[in-house]
């Protein structure tokens, strides 16, 4: 039950995310003399739609996967009155980035707010403002358990909260690891917190660090909480994240082309690379399958705050996916654009299908060989 609501949840949510993007190239297409034929919530077969007073057909359509806006002449070399490539480069410029601005806006608002009332922190370095911002530390929490071992057997899950350890208030994951080894063999008593309900168990420890003398992995949340700072955190928040992301994609294409490549060498060591290089690749990215099946349920069961800081870190990754210059996205769109207009050579209607055609096969490509990872962790 919890998979399938977590897919519907996450259906949800990446289809308001998409649909604000390609409002956001409606809206400054509109601004900047552009006509939009059509705005479509989820993708055809059509299920509804109507002409709105200024033109644009709205469309409510079967699949639910997102949306799209058709613009009128969306060739960089039509040129009536109306059509995209009769805009100038600035304009264009500005309706190609539009999604891009919405999604990086979205998620620096939903930080904002979460800065507010409680913004996990992830990052080692992640922005406070001194004088304003405090890090509030939740109760260390069970987040793994090892078969055979104490805190199985004495029936700890996870998701326990411990409270106490032998009469000791428990502050920090490695405090308890400290207590644990210096009363490595003994029966302690711990006090835990279930679903907010508190119970006293005892058990004892294991006397071998090999699997944990408790046989648990510890594991303890950190929120950071502003108040006139907050949209100062979340926006600096949201620019950390960008780096990260970027950093994130390009070790991850580092990995994938090295793994590729280093494949077809003949030395045997290089290959035995290679496959690591692989499977760091396949162990570091998530699709829709991966983000529906099992991320989104984890968010559920942590809560509201978890969900919409997921959210954001989306809706971020949405926009600096699309301002990669890769063929078929936006910011390939622009790139094919600008490279035309540095080069002073005509980007025809054929040229610039043939590459994003090129494109679109590149990305298609991607998107099949991540579902593959993703199938294959689900089982």
């Amino acid at each position: 039950m919890d998979l399938i609501i977590g897919i519907i949840t996450g259906l949800i949510i990446l289809a308001l995310l998409v649909v604000a993007h390609e409002l956001g190239h409606a809206i400054v297409a509109l601004r900047n003399g552009v006509i939009v034929e059509e705005f479509g919530v989820g993708f055809p077969p059509r299920a509804w739609k109507k002409k709105l007073k200024n033109g644009v057909l709205l469309s409510l359509n079967w699949l639910p996967l997102g949306g799209f806006v058709k613009l009128q002449g969306e060739h960089d070399s039509a040129d009536k009155k109306g059509d995209y490539g009769a805009a100038t480069f600035w304009q264009k410029t500005k309706i190609l980035l539009a999604g891009v601005t919405i999604n990086w806006l979205l998620a620096a608002v939903i930080l904002t707010v979460l800065a507010i009332t409680g913004l996990p922190k992830v990052l080692p370095n992640q922005i406070t403002i001194p004088g304003d911002t405090t890090v509030v530390h939740q109760s260390v929490e069970l987040v793994s358990i090892t078969s055979n071992h104490p805190a199985e057997d004495a029936g700890l899950k996870v998701g326990d909260k411990i409270i106490k350890f032998n009469g000791q208030n428990v502050a920090t994951a490695s405090s308890l690891m400290e207590l644990t080894k210096r009363n490595k063999g003994q029966q302690v008593e711990i006090i835990y917190s279930r679903n907010n309900v508190e119970k006293t168990v005892k058990l004892t420890l294991g006397d071998s660090a090999k699997g944990g003398y408790l046989g648990a992995g510890l594991g303890q949340r950190e929120f950071i909480k502003s108040t006139w700072s907050a949209p100062i955190v979340g926006i600096a928040t949201t620019g950390q994240f960008t780096w990260a992301t970027l950093e994130g994609m390009g070790t991850l294409f580092g990995n994938l082309a090295n793994g590729v490549v280093s494949q077809f060498s003949p030395n045997p060591d290089v290959r035995k690379h290679a496959s690591a290089d692989l499977g760091m690749a396949s162990e570091s990215v998530a699709g829709p399958i991966g983000i529906l099946g099992t991320i989104f349920p984890s968010a559920q069961k942590a809560g509201l705050t978890q969900l919409l800081f997921l959210t954001a870190i989306i809706s971020l990754s949405l926009a600096v996916m699309n301002i990669l210059p890769i063929p078929a996205l936006d910011g390939g769109r622009w790139f094919t654009m600008a490279i035309f207009r540095i080069t002073k050579k005509e980007l025809t209607k054929e040229r610039e299908e043939k590459i994003q055609s090129v494109g679109f096969m590149i990305l298609m490509g991607l998107i099949i060989l991540v579902t593959f990872v993703d199938v294959s962790k689900l089982f």
